[in-house]
């Protein structure tokens, strides 16, 4: 029964500091990552960081980012290909080489320099899609860039994770296989997506039962997160896949009216609280300028690499950096890493802590980084239509 009270207590408490945050001028999800800290082990300890908690954060992240491919621009994706590439690259190839020339510098060998490298270059969008959506900018070009270069992130670290095990690693990862799971899950997921969800949907919409196509697009979303993650890919990629696909039914305003309501109420918030109850204080004065120096270098390797790439595709010196900031957030991506890390050798335990909260530091920056820079893009094109004006 504790669990309950647990998921009570997390409702009200991000609800809460939401408003809060909001009243203070900032995203919704900010106050509902740092409340989490609050209410979590490192502060109050009223929410512990369970099983059960684990499993709905995921529901909840999987729901987000359905929501995310239900409201995203198919022709916009498209149009936006070479900006992802380019911004993609740009943001792995920056955290990657700094971060394993940092990894050097505070000791580490070469394997373990290079593993945390390909920490610092993952990237996770599900907090930069809920900062946009609140701020009304989730369908413009560069949300849509900033979308595409984190599947494309995805994918390349994944990659380069395989070459790193393989060379590193208990040599039993064989890094073409790995690629060839990727281009497996890619190639059957966009044809299913194209040719079976549309007429999934279509069949569930005859069944005589409640709610018969909402149903049907939670398993949709389900499967593909999970046939993603069979594939060595990450689940959210899954799930934005198969709402991008639903978005494109005369179904997509229904399912977004119905699936939004149970995602916002109980499991997007416990994916938000979930963050900040991996936060523990113990013990990281003995490793507080690696925690310092890597979350800079975290932010400032992500802002550049991927602005830069969109800056060289023809965006705005601005708009480079409103999707540079976009891609900072590690979030659940690089946890995974991590924990993978530990399980391969190729973290060490020491490091596995101050790493959790360079990840959950990258996540707190991104919202107020996004708001801020966003606005400022809206108030220079209003001068620049005043200018033209006059």
């Amino acid at each position: 029964m504790g669990f309950l009270i647990h998921l009570a207590i997390i409702v009200v408490a991000t609800k809460g500091a939401g408003h809060l945050s909001v009243r203070m001028g900032q995203p919704a999800v900010l106050g509902e990552l740092l409340v989490g800290i609050i209410i979590g082990p490192a502060v109050f300890g009223w929410v512990p960081d369970s099983e059960m908690i684990h499993v709905f954060s995921e529901l909840g992240v999987l729901l987000l980012m359905f929501i995310a491919g239900l409201e995203s621009d198919l022709e916009g994706l498209k149009n936006s290909v070479h900006s992802s590439i380019a911004v993609a690259v740009g943001g792995v190839l920056l955290p990657l080489g700094f971060g394993t020339l940092s990894g050097i510098f505070f000791g580490m060998d070469t394997a373990h320099a290079v593993f945390l490298g390909l920490i610092l270059s993952a990237t996770s969008v599900s907090i930069s899609v809920q900062t946009l959506k609140e701020i009304g900018k989730l369908q413009t070009k560069e949300s849509t860039t900033l979308l595409g270069a984190a599947v494309l992130d995805d994918v390349l670290v994944i990659v380069l994770l395989a070459f790193a095990m393989s060379m590193f690693g208990d040599g039993n990862t064989n890094v073409w296989w790995v690629i060839g799971e990727k281009i497996l899950f890619f190639t059957t997921a966009l044809l299913i997506a194209w040719k079976g969800i549309p007429f999934l949907i279509r069949l569930s919409g005859r069944l005589k039962v409640s709610e018969p196509v909402i149903s049907m697009a939670v398993v949709l979303c389900l499967a593909f997160a999970w046939y993603a993650e069979k594939l060595g890919v990450a689940g959210i990629i899954g799930s934005f896949i198969a709402g991008v696909a639903i978005a494109q039914t005369d179904f997509k305003r229904k399912v977004e009216q119905k699936i939004e309501p149970l995602a916002y109420s109980l499991f997007v918030p416990v994916f938000f609280a979930s963050v900040g109850l991996k936060v523990s204080f113990t013990g990281l004065l003995d490793q507080l300028w690696f925690i310092i120096g890597i979350t800079l270098l975290a932010i400032a390797t992500k802002f550049v690499g991927s602005g830069t790439g969109a800056w060289l595709t023809g965006f705005s010196l601005n708009a480079s950096m409103s999707i540079g900031s976009g891609m900072i957030s590690r979030g659940e991506v690089a946890l995974i890493l991590a924990s993978l890390g530990i399980q391969s050798h190729l973290l060490q335990e020491s490091y596995y802590t101050p790493l959790i909260i360079v990840v959950i530091l990258t996540t707190l920056v991104t919202p107020p980084l996004l708001k801020v820079l966003f606005e400022r893009e809206d108030k220079l094109d209003l001068l620049k239509k005043k200018t033209r004006t006059d």
